[in-house]
């Protein structure tokens, strides 16, 4: 029974579909205007292994990912490379996809720009002009009437009176109250624009998710997500433009993942404290980013550090070592690791503990190696199988375990090792002893088992 925690209520509840078998899920997507930094990934890593966990669980996902492709720091990247703004979201939308797809992170069925939804987005601000929640300020821009919506601050648990104006949220004197935000802008001399009732102008940040959701999910929808910083005041306000518009209940569950932590602050644009996941895939195996990204429960902080990534790319190490050299079999059905899987990922997604459940069965395929050799090649399909439903180990063993060697004499290795088993034979453990000292300082780690001698580079 998957139970799911929501930010709503700030508990795990049991996970009910409106429709019976099927999901609809949107997550908030990046703003296109430079690469995406490694926090913005682990964020999207997460909701990668909530769209793999639902489908393996035989749920008809619709995932929907939004491009943020207007936007003030568009516009004035645009304006710093003297470009037009398209140009400026098409590099940087090729660019995430890129890093993405790196990171096998699934694409969505639906990934819309909201200079794509500008009529629908017009659509409902003149609903929300109706319905009295919102209003054509002096100044021409349109904002939406905070005080209207009774509920507001419900999902940041804070009092409307003491909420303070929070990011993207411009504070003015033509504003009735000083939490109304805007839902339209008119544009500024040499801006990009669209017509509609106001005047030339573009849409407010916060509507066009509300309106892309509602075209692609409907009024009413599953699960909706984001970084835990969208909280207030992005997703507080789509829920007060939502359902000011359609008079329904908007999300049945909230979700949010938990920031990535430098030195215990926020990784963000905002601070300068970032690193772009193009930068760090430069130095770490793609999956060995991953697996940094998801080992740690989504809600939960995740601290940035190079002693991080060494201990992700041990313990795929250990994985794929377990896997090595088996050949291909169906994976083991009904097995005590797969329920307990199941019930580590219906416990609110909880990757850490089913990864224990992985290291498990890892070492159960080592201790059957030897003795059951058909056993061992069963194990190891259904942890690739388990894997799978994380987005890891589907690489080949060795591939992993030699990445980074392209600059090692392999033939000296090889060499090396050949000599070292000599001496072993001829039980000399001195020399023995003396050559594995050599090769471990080429970062080359020696495994003996079965009589046979392997290796990995290890930097």
């Amino acid at each position: 029974m998957l139970k799911i925690y929501n930010s709503m209520t700030q508990q795990k509840e049991v996970f009910t579909p409106i429709h019976p078998g099927k999901v609809n899920i949107y997550v908030c997507g990046p703003t296109v205007y430079d690469f995406a930094h490694v926090g913005n990934g682990r964020t999207y890593a997460a909701f990668d292994v909530v769209i793999r966990y639902l489908r393996w669980r035989g749920y008809d996902v619709t995932y929907a990912r939004n491009i943020t492709d207007i936007d003030d720091k568009i516009i004035n990247r645009a304006n710093e490379n003297k470009e037009d703004f398209q140009v400026v979201v098409e590099r940087y939308t090729n660019a995430i996809h890129e890093d993405f797809d790196a990171l096998g992170l699934l694409a969505p069925n639906h990934e819309p720009r909201a200079t794509e939804y500008v009529p629908h987005i017009i659509t409902m601000i003149e609903t929300l002009i109706k319905n009295a929640h919102a209003y054509v300020a002096e100044n021409g821009d349109v904002y939406y009437d905070v005080r209207k919506f009774k509920p507001y601050g419900e999902l940041a648990h804070r009092d409307i009176d003491k909420l303070e104006s929070g990011a993207r949220v411009e504070v003015n004197i033509v504003k009735r109250d000083p939490l109304d935000f805007v839902l339209w802008k008119l544009a500024k001399p040499g801006e990009p624009h669209w017509s509609s009732p106001w005047g030339e102008g573009r849409p407010g940040w916060h509507i066009e998710c509300s309106a892309m959701s509602n075209h692609l999910l409907g009024d009413h929808f599953d699960i909706h997500g984001g970084g835990k910083d969208l909280i207030f005041p992005h997703h507080e306000n789509e829920i007060a433009q939502s359902e000011a518009a359609t008079c329904k209940k908007f999300v049945n569950i909230w979700m949010h993942s938990g920031y990535l932590q430098i030195e215990k602050e926020k990784m963000s644009k905002s601070l300068g404290n970032f690193f772009t996941i193009r930068d760090v895939l430069k130095q770490y195996p793609a999956e060995v980013v991953r697996y940094f990204m998801i080992s740690g429960h989504y809600r939960s902080p995740v601290q940035y550090s190079e002693n991080a990534f060494e201990l992700a790319r041990s313990a795929l190490s250990r994985f794929y070592n377990a896997l090595k050299d088996l050949p291909d079999a169906d994976a083991l059905p009904n097995t005590t690791y797969e329920k307990q899987f199941i019930e580590a990922m219906d416990d609110d997604f909880n990757t850490p503990i089913a990864i224990s459940i992985l290291f498990e069965l890892s070492h159960e395929i080592q201790r059957s190696r030897e003795s059951n050799p058909k056993l061992a090649a069963e194990q190891a399909a259904l942890l690739r199988k388990l894997g799978n439903v994380l987005g890891i180990l589907q690489d080949e063993s060795n591939k992993f375990l030699k990445a980074g060697t392209e600059h090692l004499d392999i033939a000296k290795i090889e060499s090396l090792i050949a000599a070292r088993n000599q001496a072993r034979t001829d039980k000399n453990w001195a020399e023995a002893d003396r050559i594995r000292a050599e090769l471990a300082a080429m970062s080359v780690v020696l495994e003996d088992a079965s009589g046979n001698t392997t290796w990995k580079y290890q930097n």
